[in-house]
This record gives structure tokens, sequence and C-alpha cells, in this order.
């Protein structure tokens, strides 16, 4: 059993992977390897759910974590946080919507939300790991 106070940095770890998955994905399906765009992205998916699941379970744990960050910093911090948590939020319908769609060989409408989705998923996975680094290893 992984304790509560380690769900951050599995969290991170998750987001690490999602990011390397989504652009592998993209990689792929730039090189017209439809198969393993396919299996990256439904790992992309998979670890997503995995850190999404491991974040609520910290939360619903331990409350909210404060930052102490002072200055330019915070100003830097809350700017992130804030972009990273409205895209959040709005990156989950998004995904679903784009992975039924290629599911259901609907690649018209997938490639048309896809543009989308993907850049807004990279970008919510990155600033996780932002996150998490602004408030469990930067030194204030």
């Amino acid at each position: 059993m992984i304790p509560v106070t380690s769900l951050p940095h599995l969290n991170a770890l998750l987001n690490s992977v999602s990011a390397v998955l989504l652009l592998t994905g993209y990689y792929f399906i730039r090189q017209r390897n439809i198969v393993a765009h396919r299996r990256c992205m439904l790992a992309a998916l998979g670890s997503s759910g995995l850190f999404l699941i491991s974040y609520l379970v910290y939360h619903f744990s331990v409350g909210s974590v404060l930052f102490e960050g002072q200055g330019w910093i915070r100003l830097v911090y809350f700017a992130v946080l804030v972009s990273h948590t409205v895209l959040a939020t709005a990156i989950v319908p998004l995904v679903l919507v784009t992975v039924v769609r290629a599911l259901g060989e609907r690649f018209d409408k997938h490639r048309a939300i896809a543009r989308w989705t993907l850049p807004l998923w990279v970008y919510v996975s990155v600033t996780g790991i932002a996150v998490y680094w602004m408030l469990y290893q930067m030194e204030v």
C-alpha cells in the first residue's frame, strides 16, 4: 500500500508519463502509424485516469496544500495553478469526446476536436508537474 504522503510524487510521475505518451502518440500519428498512436493515446488516458484517482484520494485525505512561496514566485504559482485548474476541468469532457469519436471511427470529427484536445491535455499534464514541483520540491 502506498502511503498517502507519497501520492503527490506518484501524481507527478503519472502526469509525466501522460505527457510523454501524448507527445509520442502525436509523433506516431504524424508518421501515420495508427496502431502505435492508438496504443499511446489509450495508455495516456489510462495514466491520466490513474492520476485523477490518486489526486482525489490524496486531497480527500489531506485537504488543500498551501503554497508558502513569497514574492514574484507566488504570482507565477497562482497563474500556473489557475490556468491548470480551469483547463484540467475542461479537458475531461474534451478527452472523452475525442476518444469516443476515435473508437467510433469517426476520424474526421476526431481530428477536428483532437487538434484542440492534444495541446490542452499536454499543457494540463506539464503544468500539473510544475504545480507539484512548486508545492513539494521548491525551496521557499
